[in-house]
C-alpha cells in the first residue's frame, strides 16, 4: 500500500469487515475523513455494479454477517476479482477485538447482537467470529481494537492509509458571523467580539469590511484588542495540539460580531496568520458578507499546512 500516486490513489479500495462492536464504524468514518468515499451494507449482489463503469475511488467498503447476501466465498471471489482486473489496489481491513471485551462492550450498551437479537450477545459474537475467520486470516491490516480508544483506532487508520502530507492532521476552520443572522451551526466554539470598537459608526469605514488595512488598524486602536488577541492565540496554542491527540479531524471556531463585516472579519484574518505560522492548516470562511456586499461569501481553502 506505501508508494501509491494520485492515480492509485484514485483506485484504491478499502474492504472493512470484523466483528460488530469491535469499532467498523469508527474505522470507516476515519477512512472518509482521510478522503475515502464510503459504502456500508450494500447487498454482495450489487458490489460488482460499482465498478462496472470508469475507475472510481478512493472507497471505504464495509461488509458484515448482516450484509444480505453476506458470505465468505462471495467477499474473498470479489476481492479476487479487483486484484485481477488491474484497475484496482484493494485492501481487505479487519477490525478485531478479544471476545471478553467485546461481551463487555455490548453489557455496557445494552444493545442487541444483530446475530443473535433474541438471546444473550456472546451467542452472537461467537458466531461472527467463526465466520468471519477465514476473513481474518487473509487481512491484508489486521487492527486489534482489545486495548484500543475510538481516538486510538482513528489514528490507526491515518497511520496505515493516510496518503498525503498533512492528512490525518487536524484542520481547522474560521468563521466570521453577524449575530443578526444566528451563530453558524457545527462550529466547535464560538468568540463574541462584540465588546470591541464598532467600525460601523465610522461612515468612511462603514462601507468597508475587517480585511481592509483602514479598518484592520481602527480595531487594533481599541486597548482590549491586543490582550484579546494574545489570549485567544494562546488557547488556540492550548486546545489544538489536544484535539488533535484526541483524533478530532475538523475544528471550527466561529467568530461574531454585530453586522459580521468589520470586529469579526478583522480577527478571523489575523488569527488565521498566526495559526498558518504555527503551521495549522487553516480555512477561511466569512460567512455574512454576501449579504452586507452582494457577493458570495469568501471561502479560502488553506492557508498553512502542517
Amino acid at each position: 500500500m506505501e508508494g501509491l500516486d494520485a492515480d492509485d490513489r484514485m483506485h484504491e479500495v478499502v474492504l472493512v469487515t470484523g466483528p460488530a462492536g469491535a469499532g467498523r464504524t469508527t474505522a470507516i468514518h476515519a477512512l472518509e475523513d482521510l478522503g475515502f468515499e464510503a459504502v456500508v451494507n450494500l447487498p454482495l449482489v450489487l458490489l460488482p455494479r460499482l465498478f462496472d463503469g470508469p475507475p472510481v475511488g478512493p472507497l471505504a467498503i464495509g461488509a458484515d454477517p448482516c450484509t444480505r447476501g453476506f458470505s465468505v466465498g462471495a467477499l474473498t471471489r470479489f476481492l479476487d476479482g479487483l486484484a485481477k482486473g488491474g484497475r484496482y489496489a484493494a485492501t481487505l481491513l479487519y477490525v478485531d477485538c478479544a471476545p471478553r471485551v467485546l461481551v463487555r462492550r455490548y453489557n455496557e450498551t445494552r444493545r442487541r447482537h444483530p446475530s443473535s437479537p433474541d438471546t444473550q450477545p456472546f451467542i452472537g459474537i461467537e458466531r461472527e467470529i467463526a465466520t468471519l475467520a477465514p476473513l481474518r486470516a487473509r487481512a491484508d491490516v489486521l487492527i486489534d481494537t482489545t486495548a484500543m480508544t475510538p481516538h486510538d483506532l482513528k489514528a490507526e487508520i491515518a497511520r496505515h492509509f493516510a496518503r498525503e502530507e498533512g492528512q490525518g492532521e487536524l484542520a481547522v476552520t474560521l468563521q466570521s458571523f453577524s449575530y443578526k443572522r444566528g451563530t453558524p451551526l457545527g462550529a466547535d466554539m464560538v468568540m463574541d467580539l462584540r465588546f470591541l470598537r464598532n467600525p460601523h459608526w465610522d461612515t468612511a469605514l462603514r462601507p468597508l469590511d475587517g480585511r481592509v488595512p483602514e479598518v484592520a488598524a481602527f480595531i487594533a486602536e481599541d486597548p482590549l484588542w491586543a490582550p484579546f488577541v494574545a489570549r485567544l492565540e494562546d488557547l488556540m496554542r492550548f486546545l489544538l495540539p489536544a484535539y488533535r491527540a484526541e483524533g478530532k479531524a475538523y475544528f471550527t471556531l466561529a467568530i461574531g460580531c454585530t453586522g459580521g463585516r468589520h470586529r469579526s472579519v478583522a480577527a478571523v484574518e489575523a488569527l488565521a496568520k498566526t495559526l498558518a505560522r504555527d503551521g495549522w492548516r487553516v480555512s477561511i470562511r466569512h460567512r455574512d458578507l454576501v449579504e452586507s456586499f452582494g457577493a458570495a461569501p469568501e471561502a479560502r481553502p488553506e492557508v498553512g499546512a502542517k
